[in-house]
């Protein structure tokens, strides 16, 4: 009888896990007129097929040469399972062949297209409900492979027992496993072209990952999520435009605080000490150093592998979603750390994931990163672009992300990044611009603004491309912010250097302000600022242990009151005097002492200030809202500007000086009448010698720095002192 139901070779194919269209052969069909069931479990010696609710089982018979397959024939078409036994045990089960396909026309088309905008929708692992029964549908896009499977504990890892269905000309493979449920872990047995074994595969669209240094995907349930945010989310977008106070604070959470036992502190835990210590502290925003899952901790998540799935080193999606709620009860929005610009190539991984070049270009002049020894994403094929784009928009709409911060955007930008001639491949007119990349950035942008309401993104990128964050139908990427980096570096160098020989370089303090306004910018003290041996910020100070607290003061009252919004790197905020490790906590110890309390009270006056003077924000990236007093006194160490908000708002006049030297300074006022001191660096608060003004200046009626009004100011050693108008 099995002989005229099953074709001896299609029977050989099935048992050795080499049919390409399993679903042809097994589940249920008619073949001779006849309603017959395969069903194949190479771990079985008996099987029964139990019809309807109450039909007496149908022993099957074994196919002769392909061992744990069974054929039994129907009376008639019907509901069925299965029971098996061997080696001493019996079990059932549904027959996972007996399902139709999950994904529907419409779905079909939008992925063969690359448009699918919510990709995670319809890829990955879902728990559902599926002609009646609850289990898991997996999809996959794997188009060069040759078979694809799911394989987990449920079933031994042998990708054999569970193969999957190809969807047409799509690429993507689906299945549907009846009770498999949250928290099943699992990955993909792919045979490549030829019929090559490929190692396992997590799921690249994967909601959850085990604890490293496993690396399977788990099945995570992410629909129908409690949100508590709903007055944020609908307010947030006044609270993220170039007219807000934005100061953010960049995190890596498994080093920011660790709990007894060196452990790394859950999202729970984080959602309570965490937006606390930011909510005293005044920042605006967190920004959070990928959180997608990673491999390598010496990464800082910044090599992902999982990019839809929250790192399972602090908990759950679902937990990572109280944290975020907890932070927008509070006020505070969050930034995610988002990496397009590359991938590791961990065997797991993206690369060569269906056997070749998929998400990766086969060339590695164009596919493969000289400097981090990772992959680069093929951006000119439409579904990687679209993989690309949906998990963006992924972050934003499933755990209510404020915005993406982009990592790396130069290295996106330019064929030729970090590499010499003839080791790149040139655009087809011949330069160096990634058309294909800028094309997904500006995709990227137009998606988020667009699908996303009150969302802002921001470009890390290093070069003078311009039109970073001018709008995509004005030629520009479209996004919202760019980093300051070359602010960073030419400030920071100034700094660096012994207040004696700052005269000859007095003007990298004032360059940025030559471009201010050519984007809206961030500036940025990052974690790569205080790495790799470049030492903490304190360090970076000249001078002895007073003079090193008293410039970093004196550059954070310069910062702060610089146009362009601001960033800075946890620990920064109290002058850790270690560069950071990412393996271990901040030094948080070192609030005991009066100096590192000092730069933290003077950090929370900071943000505070800002934002309650309209001055010091409202025109953070126009040019009306700033005007130099006294940008070249280059032998006094002193800058001097005016601050100015909307028409009738109180002007602020920020003066920094450079020198160990006290001075009493006449300054040029844009008015008269009184000014109140707002801010001193100085302040015995802040672990300064309280020299200042007494509470404020009076304007007097002489002409100084063209202004027809000046007053003489006390200038501490190495301070900043803010004047507010009134």
């Amino acid at each position: 009888m099995t002989d005229l139901l099953i074709d001896p070779g299609a029977a050989h194919a099935i048992a050795e896990g080499r049919h390409g269209d399993p679903f042809s052969v097994l589940g249920l069909h008619k073949r001779g007129g006849k309603w017959v069931v395969l069903g194949f479990d190479p771990g079985a010696e008996r099987m029964f097929v139990l019809p309807g609710k109450a039909g007496k089982p149908v022993e099957a018979v074994a196919v002769k040469g392909a061992p744990g397959l069974f054929v039994a024939e129907l009376a008639r078409k019907s509901d069925y399972r299965l029971r098996w036994q061997g080696h001493g045990a019996e079990w059932e089960c549904e027959d996972p062949f007996a399902f139709g396909p999950v994904l529907g026309e419409l779905d079909e088309y939008l992925l063969g297209e690359g448009s699918h905008k919510r990709l995670w929708q319809v890829l990955g692992a879902h728990v559902i409900t599926h002609e009646g029964v609850l289990g898991t549908h997996f999809a996959v896009w794997a188009p060069n492979a040759e078979r694809v499977s799911v394989v987990g504990n449920f079933n031994q890892w042998d990708g054999r027992r569970h193969p999957m269905r190809r969807r047409g000309g799509t690429g993507v493979w689906e299945t549907f496993l009846p009770a498999i449920a949250e928290g099943e872990a699992y990955k993909y047995e792919i045979r490549g072209p030829g019929g090559v074994l490929l190692p396992l595969k997590a799921d690249p669209v994967g909601f959850g990952s085990e604890h490293a240094p496993k690396n399977a995907s788990v099945v995570r349930q992410i629909d129908n999520p409690t949100w508590h945010d709903g007055d944020w989310m609908a307010s947030r977008g006044a609270k993220q435009t170039i007219d807000a106070p934005i100061s953010v604070y960049e995190v890596h959470l498994g080093s920011w605080k660790r709990a007894p036992g060196d452990r790394m502190l859950s999202y729970t835990e984080l959602a309570e000490q965490l937006v606390t210590y930011v909510a005293d502290m005044g920042f605006t925003h967190i920004e959070l150093m990928p959180v997608s899952e990673y491999p390598f901790d010496g990464s800082w998540g910044y090599q992902p592998v999982g990019l839809f799935a929250p790192t399972i080193r602090h908990g759950t999606p679902n937990e990572f979603r109280a944290f975020m709620d907890a932070a927008h009860q509070r006020g505070i929005g969050v930034l995610l750390d988002w990496v397009p610009g590359h991938f590791p190539t961990d065997a797991h991984g993206l690369g060569r994931f269906d056997g070749t070049a998929l998400y990766e270009h086969q060339d590695p002049r164009e596919g493969f990163h000289q400097d981090w020894n990772t992959l680069i994403y093929n951006y000119g094929r439409v579904e990687v672009s679209n993989f690309l784009v949906s998990n963006a928009l992924y972050w934003l709409e499933e755990y209510h992300l404020d915005g993406l911060r982009v990592d790396a955007v130069a290295s996106m930008l330019y064929r030729d990044y970090s590499r010499e001639a003839g080791q790149w491949v040139p655009n087809k007119d011949g330069g160096r611009e990634n058309y294909e990349a800028i094309a997904v950035l500006q995709n990227m942008n137009i998606t988020a603004y667009g699908e996303a309401q009150g969302v802002m993104t921001v470009a890390e990128e290093s070069t003078a491309f311009p039109g970073v964050s001018r709008p995509v139908n004005h030629g520009g990427l479209g996004f919202g912010f760019k980093w300051n980096m070359g602010w960073m570096n030419d400030t920071l160098s100034y700094m660096h250097k012994d207040p004696i020989y700052r005269r000859y370089h007095h003007h990298q303090m004032t360059f940025g302000l030559h471009y201010a306004w050519s984007e809206n910018y961030i500036l940025p003290i990052s974690h790569d600022e205080v790495v790799h041996g470049k030492g903490s910020m304190l360090e970076k100070m000249p001078g002895d242990g007073e003079q090193k607290f008293a410039n970093l003061r004196a550059y954070y009252g310069f910062m702060w009151a610089h146009p362009g919004k601001k960033l800075l790197f946890m620990g920064c905020e109290f002058a850790q005097g270690r560069e950071w490790n990412h393996n271990q906590s901040l030094d948080w110890h070192q609030l005991e002492i009066p100096a590192h309390q000092g730069v933290q009270n003077l950090v929370r006056d900071l943000n505070r200030v800002y934002r309650e003077v309209a001055a010091l924000h409202v025109n953070d990236t126009r040019p009306e809202g700033f005007e130099w007093i006294e940008s070249n006194d280059a032998e006094a160490g002193v800058y001097a500007w005016v601050r100015k908000g909307h028409a009738g708002d109180p002007m602020v006049v920020a003066l920094v000086n450079m020198t160990p030297v006290d001075r009493a300074y006449r300054v040029g006022l844009p008015a008269g009448g009184h000014w109140t001191e707002i801010l001193n660096t100085d302040a015995a608060v802040y672990g300064g010698g309280n020299r200042g003004n007494l509470g404020g200046v009076e304007a007097e009626a002489i002409p100084h720095h063209g202004r027809p009004h000046s007053a003489s100011v006390n200038l501490p050693p190495l301070s900043a002192v803010w004047l507010r108008q009134g």
